[in-house]
């Protein structure tokens, strides 16, 4: 069977080419120009670069290399939509339908466009199981009652924020919401809590509910407790199995080193297990 990967930027991409390869499949890429780290070319089989509006370039792309799954990796800046690029016709009647323009819809949307054609869009993590989050505490060091107060409080938060499809993350400090996320992403939000209120900070990044893992899959990495370090935040909680986390041993390392926690959450009532 042959699989299509739709690469966004960062290093998702890289590690689905690496699984694709490791399980023996064979893998054509489509390169976002305006997000695709231009490394891709050194280690996919075959790839095409394309516009972020050229729907139907993708689709001739991967019909010609008969592509019969297709996976969605990498973030693709939701702003990027409205920032003047221009869609091709197919983009644009796929626009035209949808009731909204927020993350799922636009996936989704996507998504429904391959199937047309005969191209199903499969779960991301396909190729990466191994790198989901596992539940309970991921550091030497376990959340403090003033961190597993601000992980219960941020989970409600959260999980009504992605529920909205607003966001994926939130910043509480004392049980107070500082920032939740939008457009801007998971670093950008946890660094703009840095600036209004530096220091004790917990980071609480959900997946939605009942998240389609085919697209929008959370996803941690180093340069996330970077940024936590940079911005005072002492506490990370993502969504066990729903979470990806990329160099998972040096993000976990780097953390330790700070005397920052990790830990996987499935929902409020696993809590307890972390105290």
């Amino acid at each position: 069977m042959k699989f299509g990967l739709i690469a966004g930027n960062g290093n998702f991409p890289f590690l689905v080419v690496e699984g694709a390869r490791k399980a023996g499949a064979s893998l054509s890429v489509v390169a976002i120009k305006e997000e695709t780290d231009r490394r891709i070319e050194d280690v996919a089989e075959k790839v095409v670069w394309v516009g972020i509006g050229q729907l139907g370039k993708m689709i001739s792309f991967f019909k010609k290399e008969g592509v019969e799954k297709a996976i969605m990796a990498g973030q693709v800046k939701h702003v990027q939509i409205f920032s003047g690029s221009i869609p091709d016709v197919r983009m644009l009647k796929m626009l035209w339908n949808l009731p909204r323009r927020n993350t799922d819809a636009l996936i989704g949307g996507i998504a429904n466009e391959l199937a047309r054609d005969g191209i199903e869009l499969i779960d991301s993590t396909y190729f990466m199981r191994e790198h989901l989050a596992s539940e309970g505490v991921l550091t030497k060091r376990k959340p403090n009652e003033f961190e597993h107060g601000n992980i219960e409080y941020g989970l409600h938060i959260a999980n009504e924020i992605a529920r909205l499809d607003l966001g994926q993350t939130i910043v509480v400090r004392a049980k107070a919401c500082v920032a939740v996320e939008a457009m801007e992403g998971t670093d950008a939000t946890i660094k703009r809590a840095g600036e209004l209120a530096n220091g004790k900070l917990t980071v609480v990044k959900v997946a939605k509910p009942n998240q389609d893992m085919r697209f929008d899959v959370p996803v941690v990495g180093v340069p996330t407790i970077e940024t936590m370090i940079a911005a005072g935040a002492t506490c990370l909680s993502v969504t066990a199995g729903k979470t990806l986390i990329f160099d998972r041993e040096k993000m976990i390392a780097l953390a330790d080193k700070n005397k920052i926690c990790v830990v996987g959450t499935r929902d409020e009532t696993n809590l307890i297990k972390l105290a």
